[in-house]
């Protein structure tokens, strides 16, 4: 699990413990987010600890046996992995994590001009890593069906997820959809003409449906 953690950019290792009691101990102080906890340990069982917890980070379950599956989803636990955990089914629990995650945060981030100030950078999967995506790398953002491919200055991303999904994740005064298919970086926009966006050598077409929301936006924003 130590090796596993250390693979993915997104995760940071703050300690591991072979201990319950000394774990125990520790999360009185330790800010963590998410806790991989294995049920079957000596003197006091994964599932003990994590009921005498006060402070509930995220936690994923592990153990080598599924009967306890039940009770850890009743603890709400955000995934519990069935040992020998693959890599693959790894990155699928810290996905989960990551969606719960977001998900919970939303009221506190809200798309719009109240909207709380966000992190300059996103997460997204791609292949069997999570990469950083620095926002003001990105010039644009493409979508096909489930996928998207994110066009930045160096390099293209491309992940397994809705355009409409990664749009909540953009902070709205620095982005916006022009068509179905695309999201544009209000600062790499070069020109705007007729019913083209031109960013780059890239010509990309406004869609009728958002014509009159860019138009809106360009006004109000005068491309600053």
């Amino acid at each position: 699990m130590i090796d596993y953690v250390k693979k993915v950019p997104s995760l940071n290792l703050v300690q591991a413990f072979s201990n319950p009691l000394e774990a125990l101990e520790a999360l009185r102080t330790l800010s963590v987010d998410v806790l991989f906890l294995d049920i079957q340990m000596p003197e006091l069982t994964g599932i003990s600890l994590l009921k005498v917890l006060t402070k509930k980070p995220f936690i994923i379950l592990t153990t080598a046996y599924s009967d306890y599956a039940l009770e850890g989803y009743e603890l709400d636990v955000a995934d519990y992995l069935l040992k020998p955990v693959t890599f693959e089914r790894f990155l699928k629990a810290v996905d989960k994590v990551m969606q719960r995650a977001e998900a919970e945060s939303k009221p506190a981030i809200v798309r719009g001009e109240s909207a709380q100030p966000t992190a300059p950078f996103v997460f997204v999967k791609d292949g069997t890593k999570l990469v950083k995506v620095k926002l003001d790398e990105i010039l644009y953002v493409e979508g096909l069906k489930d996928y998207v491919t994110i066009h930045t200055k160096t390099q293209k991303i491309v992940t397994l997820q809705r355009l409409k999904t990664l749009e909540e994740q953009l902070p709205a005064d620095k982005f916006i959809r022009i068509h179905n298919s695309y999201i544009v970086a209000l600062s790499a926009i070069d020109v705007v003409h007729k019913n083209e966006v031109q960013i780059g050598a890239v010509s990309l077409s406004i869609g009728d449906t958002y014509r009159k929301t860019f138009k809106e936006f360009i006004d109000k924003k005068h491309l600053q």
